[in-house]
C-alpha cells in the first residue's frame, strides 16, 4: 500500500508538537462528522489528558515530511497515531474472538492532517513492518477506517465496548498477525 516518500519519516512526538497534534485531531473530527461518523470522537475525543499522556509516554508517532529542501525546509505533520504496547484492558472482553492470545501492540487514534492522501496506510505499514501482532478498533460508522484496516490485511474479530464512555461504546475489533 504505502510507499513512503524519501523526505518522509516517522518520529516520536514531543510537547512542542502538541498544538499541531490538537489541530490535526480537530480536522479528523470534522472529517469524520462530515462523512457520517459524528459520534466516534464527537467534539472532545481524544481528550486533552490522553493526548498529553500519549506524548509524555512516547506513544504518539508522527509521520512528518520536510517541505522544500529536505535539510532546511519546514517540517509538516502528515499523520499521527498512538502506538500502545502491552495488553489493552478494553480488549479483554470481545463479542467474537481474537486470532490468538499472543503479545500484541495496538494502534489507536490514527489521524491525518488532510494534506496528503492515503497516509493511514503508511502508518499501518510502518507498525506492521515492526510488529508481528497488531490490534486496532474503529467505530461501526467509520467506513473509511474499516476499509483501511481490511485492505491492510487486518481481520475483523468481533465487537468490543469502550470503557471510557457512557454511550456509543461499541467498536469493531481488528487484528493482523504475521504467523
Amino acid at each position: 500500500m504505502g510507499s513512503i516518500a524519501s523526505s518522509r519519516r516517522f518520529r516520536h512526538a514531543t510537547m512542542r508538537d502538541y498544538e499541531r497534534i490538537q489541530r490535526i485531531y480537530a480536522h479528523a473530527r470534522a472529517v469524520m462528522a462530515a462523512n457520517g461518523n459524528p459520534t466516534q470522537w464527537g467534539d472532545s475525543f481524544p481528550r486533552e489528558s490522553t493526548v498529553r499522556a500519549d506524548i509524555a509516554e512516547c506513544r504518539t508517532m508522527l509521520l512528518v515530511e520536510r517541505e522544500g529542501d529536505n535539510e532546511t525546509g519546514a517540517e509538516r505533520i502528515l499523520a499521527q497515531f498512538a502506538l500502545c504496547t502491552g495488553e489493552d484492558p478494553t480488549y479483554h472482553d470481545i463479542d467474537g474472538s481474537w486470532l490468538d492470545g499472543d503479545p500484541y501492540v495496538t494502534i489507536h487514534r490514527i489521524a491525518s492532517s488532510g494534506q496528503v492522501g492515503h497516509v493511514a496506510y503508511d502508518c499501518i505499514d510502518w507498525v506492521t513492518e515492526r510488529y508481528g501482532n497488531v490490534r486496532a478498533d474503529t467505530h461501526p460508522n467509520n467506513k473509511a477506517m474499516q476499509h483501511v484496516f481490511e485492505r491492510s490485511g487486518f481481520v475483523r474479530c468481533g465487537l468490543i465496548a469502550l470503557r471510557d464512555r457512557d454511550t456509543d461504546k461499541t467498536r469493531i475489533a481488528y487484528q493482523r498477525h504475521e504467523w
